[in-house]
């Protein structure tokens, strides 16, 4: 059974391209290898992940998020079965929500993803790569 799972945090620091680069490539590498996919979005401090995959190792990777000291105040938002991954070709798409355009980054007052249900966010989150700003995205 596939499961989805959707979590907000906030940056403790400033986000560099540097730490989301580490961050994107430890996730790429990490998901490829246990079949997990998703969508990293990030922006003005805040994090906003989706994730899919089988239910052990998304617990198992959460875990791990718990621990990264390069974030804080990690609070899961929705957790639920699915029939099919939603984010299926990436085994983490990245969209910088300070590169989305002027009309987009106007739907997302403030970027406050913990303001947003979980089915919300993914609308959010697929309005912004159909405009085209998913970057860094390895095809799995």
């Amino acid at each position: 059974m596939l499961t989805r799972m959707i979590y907000v945090s906030t940056a403790v620091g400033p986000v560099t391209t540097a730490v989301t680069g580490t961050i994107l490539r430890s996730a790429q590498a990490h998901n490829a290898a246990h079949g997990i996919t998703g969508v990293l979005c990030q922006g003005q401090g805040a994090y906003l992940q989706v994730l899919e995959g089988e239910r052990g190792k998304l617990d198992a990777l959460y875990a791990r998020i718990l621990a990264d000291k390069r974030h804080q105040n990690i609070e899961l938002r929705q957790v639920e079965d699915i029939a099919r991954r939603r984010y299926g070709k990436w085994s983490m798409a990245h969209v910088d929500l300070t590169q989305a355009d002027a009309q987009m980054a106007e739907s997302l007052p403030n970027l406050d993803p913990r303001t947003h249900a979980g089915q919300q966010a993914m609308a959010k989150i697929d309005a912004l790569i159909a405009a085209g700003t998913v970057m860094n995205v390895p095809v799995v």
